[in-house]
């Protein structure tokens, strides 16, 4: 990184080697920060993690994560949805799901239309109908996680963005 800037030159493995965009480097070091604050977000994470379908709970993360503009997070959670057998063609097809529905199951369109009213509340709160219909394929329990899910999600995207965390770098555990 330069000095005083917020850019990152390039080297031969970056896209602006290739003359894409200069990369941004974030803008301070959250974790190292609010050491606290951030293990308790990953207590938080592990919680929401437990006892909800991988498959389902990528789908969640990549999905709001979009919505929020958060790239550091699109790019994180589709690698680990790849890594962990999601394919390409739904992870592509995530961001139009509604018009592309047969890539889904019913469980997981309920749950990306409430993925979308949690995540864009300014657009008048959680429809009952839309509400329903997750309630329709989510027994209680499983929908809490699912809410669960969404929340945390939008958390983490919260901080991401504000933070300008730099995307392109993550590599998956499993990969």
């Amino acid at each position: 990184m330069t000095p005083h800037t917020n850019v990152v030159e390039p080297t031969a493995a970056t896209p602006a080697a290739a003359g894409y965009a200069h990369e941004h480097a974030p803008r301070l070091p959250f974790p190292e920060r609010v050491p606290e604050f951030y293990r308790a977000m990953l207590r938080l994470e592990t919680a929401a993690a437990k006892d909800i379908d991988p498959t389902l709970y990528h789908l969640i993360k990549i999905r709001a994560s979009q919505i929020n503009h958060c790239a550091f997070c699109v790019d994180m959670h589709s690698k680990d949805a790849l890594a962990e057998g999601e394919t390409v063609e739904r992870i592509v097809q995530l961001s139009a799901w509604a018009e592309s529905r047969h890539f889904y199951t019913e469980r997981e369109l309920a749950a990306l239309a409430l993925t979308e009213s949690v995540t864009v509340l300014t657009d008048g709160f959680v429809p009952d109908a839309v509400y329903s219909r997750a309630a329709a394929h989510f027994d209680e329990t499983e929908l809490a996680r699912v809410i669960g899910a969404i929340v945390v999600i939008n958390a983490w995207n919260r901080i991401a963005v504000t933070t300008r965390m730099t995307p392109g770098h993550y590599t998956p555990r499993s990969a």
